[in-house]
């Protein structure tokens, strides 16, 4: 359905009265055409639910957005909550697109000397005029703004392009815009083998989605899940898409995560949007997983972002593997073939790309064909040695890593941790046995800017039995200047290493 935007006029203040900005958000889901030789511009901004209205708003900024030469359209700010070490409250904005936008934001509350956009790779290039910035969007975007270089109070937007239309069927689960919460007595939302779910812009759910034991499903939609806790997890689950869903995670549950993928296979996620700020909050989690793809998106998050795991449980979290009561045709075992491209990544704490660490001594399993590819990296920032690294693999507990890339990787700044941290051992902190070893590794067209107050990387080997073999870093540059040796790199090499190489 669409609806007539009332006029917003030229200025750009807040709208204070939760009526008129109820009436205003609610007629906000909007289809706009703008005449022209060319394909008409198309304008979808959506409503928050009343329950929302104040709870989950950010007045730190006020933005809005409109086709060229259409009416000013408002945008609400959510609330986001980054960084679990700070727990600062930073805004998200979104909307969707196809043709050319134009986009206001102002900062509410004081001056401001600069702005900056993050990643660097962005297009997107704001113009100043006083104490509003404005800039024109040509394509979807999913990036951030820094004001005075606050990284912990920043503004996030996320201009996608239109989702598909719903589905039809008897099998389609439909929510609607508007606040939706699970069935009495449950804290998630079920879903069953063969069902589409979608979710409308406007649609916010207040829970999480359970796909264990599930095949062939698809979730769709700009819906946003809001602190569901851990918000999609899959546990023996096959033939399954997961886009475009928004999900703004500041649960404090353990682990509360964007998404777990366990013991799955055939899963394909695209242009997911993520916020978390908890304890042990990664982004996106795989383990004992095989033939998974994941791209296109964009990931704040307070733990690693994108980790791929050998283990059929989840130690850190203290969650035990779902008992389906289905027959598994391959239990848990190898995790291969995963492929993840095109994402932009902001991390509060831990690594950016991590492989490894966890496995199972009595079932010793092997990662392999594992590919990272077209990655930007806004920001990292860990303290502790032992899981610092944008790059990182670990080999632990009897799993074997091998054949696995990094390509086209580019890092903004790295406000500490490492560049690379690549370690075959035996961590007493998480570990009850050595890794059977890395083979067969390679980082190709990495570029770092060098900004920031990074560590030693490393490369190191604990024994013949738990070596790092066959490393190649290619096209690898630090500053602008070409790595051509583990010394133009500041890397650390040591222990039980062989087959490295720099070109």
């Amino acid at each position: 359905m669409t609806h007539a935007a009332p006029s917003l006029g030229g200025n750009m203040s807040r709208q204070k009265n939760p009526a008129r900005r109820a009436a205003t958000a609610l007629a906000a889901m909007l289809l706009t055409g703008a005449a022209g030789p060319a394909l008409a511009d198309t304008l979808l901004t959506y409503p928050v639910p009343p329950q929302l209205m104040y709870a989950a708003h950010n007045d730190d900024f006020t933005v809005r957005v409109r086709t060229p030469g259409g009416e000013w359209r408002d945008l609400y700010e959510y609330r986001v909550q980054v960084d679990t070490d700070t727990k600062q409250n930073a805004s998200l904005v979104y909307f969707d697109f196809d043709g050319t936008v134009e986009l206001e934001a102002m900062k509410n509350n004081g001056r401001f000397a600069e702005v900056s956009v993050a990643p660097l790779s962005s297009v997107v290039k704001p113009r100043r005029e006083g104490s509003i910035l404005r800039m024109t969007l040509t394509k979807p975007e999913r990036f951030s703004l820094q004001f005075d270089d606050d990284r912990l109070r920043n503004l996030h937007i996320v201009a996608g392009a239109p989702p598909p239309a719903r589905p039809t069927g008897a099998d389609v689960v439909y929510f609607g815009p508007g606040f939706h919460v699970p069935p009495a007595g449950l804290d998630h939302f079920p879903v069953k083998s063969g069902q589409r779910v979608h979710m409308d812009g406007g649609a916010v759910l207040k829970g999480a989605f359970d796909l264990s034991g599930i095949r062939d499903v698809k979730i769709s939609g700009r819906g946003l899940l809001w602190d569901p806790g851990r918000a999609i997890d899959l546990e023996k689950a096959r033939d399954v898409e997961i886009s475009d869903l928004i999900i703004v995670n500041s649960d404090r549950k353990d682990a509360a995560r964007v998404m777990n993928i366990r013991n799955s296979e055939n899963v394909t996620v695209s242009q997911m949007t993520g916020f978390t700020s908890g304890k042990w909050s990664d982004g996106i989690n795989i383990s004992t997983s095989r033939h998974v793809k994941v791209r296109d998106g964009y990931l704040r998050v307070s733990d690693d972002a994108v980790v791929v795991y050998a283990v059929a449980d989840c130690p850190i979290c203290r969650q035990k593997a779902a008992q389906t009561g289905i027959p598994d045709p391959n239990p848990p075992g190898d995790t291969f073939d995963i492929q993840i491209s095109n994402m932009r990544l902001w991390v509060d704490v831990a690594h950016a790309l991590y492989i490894g660490h966890f496995g199972d001594n009595a079932d010793p399993r092997t990662i392999r064909d594992v590919t990272f590819d077209n990655i930007d990296v806004a920001n990292l920032d860990e303290d502790d040695p032992d899981w610092e690294g944008v790059i990182a693999a670990y080999s632990g507990d009897s799993t074997l890593i091998r054949d696995i890339t990094f390509s086209n990787v580019r890092v903004d700044r790295i406000e500490e941790g490492k560049l690379i941290n690549i370690v075959a051992g035996n961590n007493p902190r998480y570990n009850k046995a050595p890794g059977r070893g890395i083979d067969g590794l390679t980082i190709r067209n990495v570029a770092y800017t060098g900004q920031g107050m990074p560590s030693q990387s490393i490369i190191r080997g604990l024994s013949p039995q738990t070596a790092v073999k066959n490393v190649t870093i290619e096209n690898l540059t630090i500053g602008g200047k070409p790595v051509k040796s583990a010394k133009d790199g500041d890397i650390a090499v040591s222990g039980e290493i062989s087959g490295l190489s720099f070109r």
